[in-house]
């Protein structure tokens, strides 16, 4: 039965209002970065922006030896900004690291738990459900003592571990179906054709379940890049600092460098607008795939 015309256009009106919603946002954020800051300070309301400069971005890539015509009159400029590929490089390190470690570990779990249907697996399973709802807030105060008596504080590989122990239960729970749905056959099939248990895991469930991977490890890269409690609770010392960091130490008691702060966000978005772009595909088969057994 074919939708109604008025259906269809509220339908489209409706995706049209989610798109702005979205996008909105992200428009003002570019338009402030190719401003200076007496321009986009000069009358908030206006719709066409100032003059359009460059400057914001040659100072992040200068790491603010060049400041150009918006900040060659400035008295402060935040010194985070000097840290700014210290930045870059520890985000980097952090994600792809978290990203690796999940997957490895996730997928060894979720195999594990279907494939040897362990009951106290299973109830560990059902438990990491009802943790999920402990806001992480909470949990920042015994995190901080655990990791200074470990002697992990101002460390990248401190960041590294912490937020793989809270990504990880998110891919089981992900992962679990997923496995799930792969015929028990392939896997009983490569067993007696002389597969070990781990070798079948590594040549038929992996390479089958690309998709759950792939959007999973794109989640992980994303939350990972993002994270600015983790990394602010741990590390104080500016070489260790990240991305969100460096941008919330951007905002001041009494002066906030928008433009520069817009700029900044613009370079932390690009990577995981490019990954999401590049994984779109798999993205989407596998949020959707396996939670509907056939």
């Amino acid at each position: 039965m074919r939708k109604p015309l008025w259906q269809k256009a509220l339908l489209h009106l409706a995706n049209v209002v989610v798109i702005g919603f979205i996008l909105l946002p992200l428009i003002a954020v570019v338009i402030g970065s190719l401003q200076a800051e007496r321009s986009l300070a000069g009358d908030t309301r206006a719709v066409i922006p100032g003059p359009i400069t460059f400057d914001n971005f040659r100072v992040i890539i200068s790491q603010g030896e060049q400041r150009g015509q918006v900040f060659e009159l400035a008295t402060y400029l935040p010194d985070n900004v000097k840290k700014i590929y210290h930045a870059l490089w520890n985000s980097t390190v952090i994600s792809v690291s978290v990203t690796v470690l999940t997957l490895i570990f996730a997928s060894l779990s979720a195999y594990t738990i279907v494939k040897l249907r362990l009951r106290w697996a299973a109830w560990l399973l059902s438990v990491n459900v009802f943790a999920r709802f402990v806001p992480v807030i909470v949990l920042m105060i015994p995190l901080y003592v655990v990791f200074r008596k470990l002697g992990m504080l101002n460390s990248v590989w401190g960041v590294i571990i912490a937020l793989t122990g809270f990504l990880l239960p998110y891919g089981i729970l992900i992962l679990v179906p997923y496995f799930a749905s792969i015929p028990k056959e392939l896997d009983e099939a490569a067993r007696i054709d002389g597969c070990t248990r781990f070798s079948a895991f590594l040549r038929i469930t992996l390479p089958l379940s690309t998709p759950a991977l792939a959007s999973y490890g794109a989640i992980v890269f994303i939350v990972a890049w993002n994270d600015l409690l983790v990394p602010l609770i741990l590390n104080n010392r500016a070489e260790f600092m990240t991305l969100p960091v460096v941008i919330a130490s951007l905002v001041g008691d009494t002066f906030v460098v928008f433009n520069l702060l817009m700029a900044i966000c613009l370079v932390a978005l690009l990577p995981s607008v490019l990954l999401v772009m590049l994984l779109r595909k798999f993205v989407v088969e596998g949020l959707t795939a396996g939670g509907v057994k056939g």
